[in-house]
């Protein structure tokens, strides 16, 4: 009989991956203009709860024309990290339209007790095949997803990769202004961000204007509405990113995540910022954003 994941340490991973943290790419304009040389940007966070440190991030993504590679990943340190063993990494492909349209998504996490992986294919933001290992343990209270919430959508990884939609400068407040409609493989939801001001940071790598956006989070399908954990992050009002700008690119890239826990304020912060840099590749295999 297969054992129920536990999922405990996979709220992290959905924080790092989906509620906010947004990065962009070549905009569909200039990728029509001209072949660009292929850009890359690899950032380093450090993640605090609370106000203690718990762990690191790492985004690295590479731009040629329109085609996009993100990798992302998380892993929890010091005693945190001894006692769960939590990390995780995902990886998407694809190219960029409107939005990001990937071909393909890959997520995987894993603690000392457990691991789930997300795999799925899709074509022009449509899934056409998903598989989650190990399954869903099947409850009555958790809301259907239908075919029509698989349509449409974004993976976790490509909803980071948000094209400047706004002409002129980088930190136009409208470049906040979006709904992204993201399906992890087991849950359909939305992020909502919102412009709220725009700050002077400085930041190994980068020193200049970032936009603070605020962030909302909308359950759609295959969430139980009666959990606590998504009856808060419903109501949660305290979540923002701040996404700065790739010189010499129609790109954003987060430099601070801030999301309300239950349990204290989790903050992603840049503690390196490389433009250019070759970037990583991210483990194969290590979880799951399915998380409830």
């Amino acid at each position: 009989m297969s054992a129920r994941p536990n999922r405990s340490a996979f709220p992290l991973m959905r924080l790092v991956l989906a509620a906010a943290l947004g990065a962009g790419a070549l905009s569909p304009a200039e990728a029509r203009e001209r072949k660009a040389a292929p850009a890359s940007i690899a950032v380093d966070y450090g993640i605090a709860l609370a106000g203690l440190p718990i762990g690191t991030a790492r985004l690295a993504g590479t731009f040629e024309s329109a085609k996009y590679r993100v990798d992302v990943s998380a892993t929890l340190t010091g005693l945190v990290g001894a006692i769960t063993g939590g990390q995780g990494s995902a990886r998407s492909a694809g190219i960029i339209a409107a939005a990001p349209q990937p071909n393909t998504f890959s997520i995987a996490t894993r603690t000392a007790n457990s691991g789930i992986a997300v795999r799925m294919a899709l074509a022009h933001g449509n899934v056409t095949q998903s598989e989650v290992t190990p399954p869903l343990v099947d409850v009555d209270d958790r809301v259907p997803v239908t075919a029509a919430n698989k349509r449409g959508i974004m993976d976790p990884a490509s909803a980071l990769l948000m094209p400047a939609q706004a002409s002129g400068e980088l930190t136009n407040p409208d470049n906040c202004s979006r709904t992204l409609p993201v399906f992890d493989g087991a849950t359909r939801f939305n992020v909502v961000l919102s412009y709220g001001e725009t700050r002077a940071v400085e930041k190994p790598g980068y020193s200049g204007p970032v936009l603070v956006c605020n962030a909302r989070y909308q359950a759609v399908a295959g969430h139980r509405p009666d959990r606590p954990g998504v009856r808060f992050m419903e109501e949660n009002r305290d979540m923002s990113v701040w996404l700065a700008p790739v010189e010499g690119t129609r790109m954003l890239v987060p430099i601070r995540i801030s999301v309300r826990t239950t349990v204290g304020t989790n903050i992603i912060e840049a503690t390196r910022w490389v433009r250019g840099a070759a970037t990583a590749e991210a483990p194969a295999t290590t979880g799951s954003l399915a998380s409830r």
